[in-house]
């Protein structure tokens, strides 16, 4: 990881230093500019890479860049009424335009002069990324408004070579401490999104990685079932699923060299070990949605770059009237915007809350979005858990009486730092009733409650990584072993509470962890009056023999020697 590598994080810093001096100083504007020139840098590696394994193995492989390649506008289009003379003559006129591919590759236009250089990626490079996947596909349509704005020729000199820096080192990295390169490609790319060091509109703020791992291991998502993040932002709740999936089937298939990561996580993103109908299986099973689409493209990007060809991230509002899917999602696993608002008059009539908060109304509309049996690991505010409104109690009702509500898990407060100090709690629920069944019997028996304590990091701004894993580890390993006849301890840190109790007149359905836990207090002994006074005295007159006091007494030694004989 990153913060194991400082040549690795030296490279990156330099990287964004160049574009804060070339004259691009918005983080998401920057993020975007580097992910464009990292994707051409790794499309072709990857290319070059896929054409050698070909090679080394007698497979078919045709190469993105064989070929000519006609630049959208210049593309021939056949009228109704052409004759074939007509269309022959267009296609001709067309070849005019052609490209060839292999002029497109990274480590040739690196090798151009500046002002070259930045001309060709431009009008060439970038049209072609765009076109990337076919006219039909969701990254076209999505990169479709994307502009390639570096502004100065230099920068792109400079930015092109700390790039070729940045592979180099990862490549070595790979090579030394056995990570696989797209592991180390993801953790770079982590490392770019955590720049952007402020929360977004409505609260939006970025998911530690290893919070997103610990919500995996406790979800579980396997191959075949259908997830999604409504709110997904770079995508990094779909990666985590998706590299859960893939290392679970690397364990399954005997691969033995994966071993843990810092924060105790064995993962690996390299699909290598899945069988084509696998991967078509996993290809189909990653579904994110987004209301910014500059968070979208980052998002396809993103995955693609972690070896997942044609992610289905696309540009919806799902809490308004326009998104209609339901029970359509086996895991749903996310970290809606928080303290923000939607307008009334656009919100989904299938959301019963009454309420224009979108930390309440996301929670239910995962829940919606969830088939039955469907397992949902969810981030929220931990005013959710106690609000005194009639949205928050309805809410809390029906994760109770409608859905097995598995856990909570309070996270401390400096989780999300930088950028946010709220306090949050992780939700773990299946919904077992849909919003019209009837409820035979509350599906909730018994609620776990764990309070984390550390997640491995510091929880000031800097959040440097500390020793060991924190509560990471045991939080999987005590919910996986839950038990309500041993887990009735609630001076522990974790312990289950019946529904009964949660739902009783006294409770109200409140789900905060301090409502049923037991605090502690250990008795401190105190020295006697007289035995402080004595030590204050000695702190003032040092070694001086009692008969010598008078002759040193200040005003605080007098004050002190009355007080102890007020005491007697």
């Amino acid at each position: 990881m990153l913060q194991n590598n400082p040549e690795l994080k030296s490279k990156i810093d330099q990287l964004w230093n160049k574009f804060w001096s070339g004259g691009i100083s918005n983080p998401l504007t920057a993020i975007e500019q580097i992910t464009y020139l990292l994707f051409m840098k790794r499309l072709d590696e990857l290319d070059l890479k896929r054409q050698a394994d070909a090679e080394f193995t007698g497979e078919s492989y045709t190469s993105k860049f064989d070929g000519l390649w006609i630049p959208v506008g210049y593309r021939a289009r056949r009228d109704a009424d052409d004759t074939d003379a007509d269309w022959q003559k267009k296609l001709e006129d067309e070849k005019k335009f052609a490209i060839d591919k292999r002029n497109l590759r990274w480590s040739e236009f690196k090798r151009m002069q500046a002002e070259d250089m930045l001309q060709h990626v431009q009008d060439k490079v970038f049209p072609f990324l765009k076109d990337l996947n076919g006219a039909e596909s969701n990254f076209t349509h999505h990169m479709k408004n994307a502009v390639f704005i570096i502004p100065k020729p230099q920068l792109m000199v400079e930015a092109v070579k700390t790039i070729d820096e940045i592979f180099d080192v990862m490549e070595k990295d790979s090579e030394e401490k056995g990570q696989a390169f797209q592991d180390i490609q993801g953790d770079v790319y982590e490392m770019l999104l955590s720049e952007i060091a402020t929360a977004g509109k409505n609260g939006q703020f970025r998911t530690p990685r290893h919070i997103i791992k610990l919500m995996a291991d406790l979800v579980k998502p396997q191959l075949g079932h259908k997830v999604t993040d409504p709110a997904c932002g770079s995508g990094g709740f779909l990666l985590g699923a998706y590299q859960y999936i893939v290392t679970d089937l690397a364990k399954k298939a005997g691969t033995k060299d994966l071993t843990p990561d810092e924060d105790g996580f064995v993962r690996t993103s390299v699909a290598a070990t899945l069988t084509e109908n696998a991967q078509t299986i996993l290809s189909e099973s990653l579904w994110g949605y987004d209301i910014d689409a500059t968070m979208v493209r980052l998002g396809l990007m993103n995955l693609m770059m972690h070896g997942i060809n044609e992610p289905h991230i696309d540009y919806k509002d799902t809490l308004s009237k326009s998104f209609t899917e339901e029970s359509e999602y086996d895991i749903v696993m996310a970290n809606p915007p928080f303290t923000g608002s939607i307008d009334k008059g656009d919100i989904n009539e299938n959301l019963q809350l009454a309420t224009t908060k979108t930390e309440l109304l996301f929670v239910e509309n995962i829940y919606r979005l969830l088939k039955k049996g469907g397992t949902a690991g969810v981030i929220v505010p931990q005013g959710v858990l106690f609000g005194s409104g009639s949205a928050f109690k309805t809410l809390r009702q029906l994760l109770v009486e409608r859905c097995d509500l598995k856990a909570v898990i309070t996270l401390p407060s400096g989780v999300f730092k930088p950028y946010a100090g709220v306090s949050t709690a992780i939700l773990l629920f299946t919904k077992v009733y849909g919003a019209k069944d009837k409820i035979d019997k509350p599906a909730t028996e018994q609620v776990w409650f764990y309070e984390m304590a550390a997640d491995g990091y510091s929880l000031d701004d800097k959040r440097t990584k500390q020793e060991g894993y924190g509560d990471l580890q045991d939080i999987i390993a005590k919910y996986h072993a839950r038990n309500p006849a041993i887990d009735t301890d609630r001076t522990a840190k974790c312990f289950m509470v019946p529904r009964t109790e949660i739902a009783d007149e006294k409770n109200n359905y409140d789900l905060s962890l301090s409502r049923y836990k037991t605090d502690v207090f250990e008795e401190v002994h105190y020295d006697a009056p007289s035995v402080i006074l004595d030590r204050l005295i000695q702190a003032e007159v040092g070694d001086v023999e009692e008969a010598e006091l008078a002759k040193v007494q200040s005003g605080i030694v007098r004050e002190l020697l009355g007080l102890k004989g007020m005491l007697g």
